[in-house]
């Protein structure tokens, strides 16, 4: 029996030869597309907003719209001052508010004279670009 765990042929058949220390090959320099790596990488973060839309369109009010009783969506004429369209609309908590209210509020899409009261707002992304000043500049910058 022979001391070579694989019999097959080929295998170890020939001594290797020892390697030789070899020296690192010369390091590229990295350099990313555009931007030279000796300084740090700059991004373009999209500027952020906060913006009021309407519950049931989602049409995006102005900031000079009044808050008051008789306010209305210009879209949908949805009525502006309802439970669905406050901050504070919930329906996982009690009557659906998070505010403490003696007597549930129903239907929550109707107008109301609730005290607390807070138009719901969020926070997007301005994604709103400058319009290019010409048509031929546009499709330049298109195929830059």
């Amino acid at each position: 029996m022979s001391d070579r765990k694989y019999r097959q042929r080929g295998y170890q058949d020939e001594p290797r030869e020892p390697r030789r220390d070899q020296a690192p090959a010369a390091k590229k320099e990295y350099a990313p597309r555009g931007q030279p790596p000796d300084r740090p990488k700059t991004f373009n973060m999209p500027g952020f907003r906060e913006v009021v839309r309407c519950a049931r369109c989602g049409n995006e009010l102005m900031a000079s719209t009044v808050w008051s009783l008789e306010a209305r969506c210009n879209r949908c004429g949805a009525d502006l001052h309802t439970c669905a369209q406050c901050a504070h609309f919930d329906t996982s908590a009690a009557f659906e508010c998070q505010r403490p209210v003696k007597a549930r509020v129903s239907p929550k899409d109707a107008r109301n004279a609730c005290s607390e009261f807070e138009p719901r707002t969020t926070v997007e992304r301005e994604t709103k670009s400058a319009a290019p000043t010409s048509a031929r500049k546009a499709f330049d910058d298109l195929f830059k």
